[in-house]
């Protein structure tokens, strides 16, 4: 009897000790590094691995851009991500297999294999109808496939995207005159000739 409750406290320890990592291998948001926390919280123990933004750094407003997130190096035998945008008008839309939607975020649904050393997610990115500067945050985990953390290395990274003209530029204290201040006072001194000029007439006539 009592070997059988060692064995349930030996199989519950183990259960919490690994519940974390199991927890991730079917993705996880929050992670981006849109508020601070990455992957790498995580998974650090093993070789580095790079991650980067591939897709276009212009959108028309309301345009769709197509886009993916690309995990190379380290352990590279299977992995997963999480990204973000900055920007609650923007949406963000699956595009391969092997993701899903987490609120606003996208993340892995399952552990992905790499292929000859790379592992890439591709998604879309739905622009806000307005102008604005978007931000878009990645971080992904290249792991050594036991679902476990150690022996895996994450990396984050991030990119701007401009719709349309981009987030307005607010100008500077003192010019936000179209042009017409300017000009009135340009006038002043014209005037004051003019009226310098018509008293030394009527001078004269006198």
């Amino acid at each position: 009897m009592h070997s059988l409750f060692r064995v349930a406290g030996w199989f519950a320890a183990f259960a919490l000790w690994s519940s974390p990592a199991l927890a991730t291998s079917t993705g996880v948001a929050g992670q981006s590094g849109k508020d601070k926390a990455t992957c790498v919280t995580c998974h650090k123990g093993g070789a580095a691995c790079t991650v980067e933004f591939e897709g276009p750094t212009t959108l028309e407003p309301g345009a769709t851009g197509q886009y993916s997130f690309v995990i190379r190096g380290g352990a590279a035998k299977t992995g997963g991500l999480d990204i973000a945008v900055n920007d609650a008008e923007a949406s963000l839309e699956t595009g391969s297999s092997g993701m899903k939607k987490i609120g606003a975020e996208l993340t892995h649904s399952a552990p992905q294999p790499f292929e000859a050393d790379e592992l890439r997610f591709d998604f879309s990115l739905v622009a806000p109808a307005a102008d604005v500067t978007l931000t878009l945050f990645g971080a992904g985990n290249s792991s050594n496939a036991d679902l476990l953390s150690d022996g895996d290395r994450a990396a984050a990274t991030k990119m701007t995207v401009t719709v349309g003209k981009g987030s307005p530029v607010e100008a500077p204290e003192g010019e936000e005159d179209g042009g017409g201040g300017c000009g009135a006072a340009g006038s002043a001194p014209v005037w004051g000739l003019m009226m310098v000029r018509l008293a030394s007439l009527r001078r004269r006539q006198r």
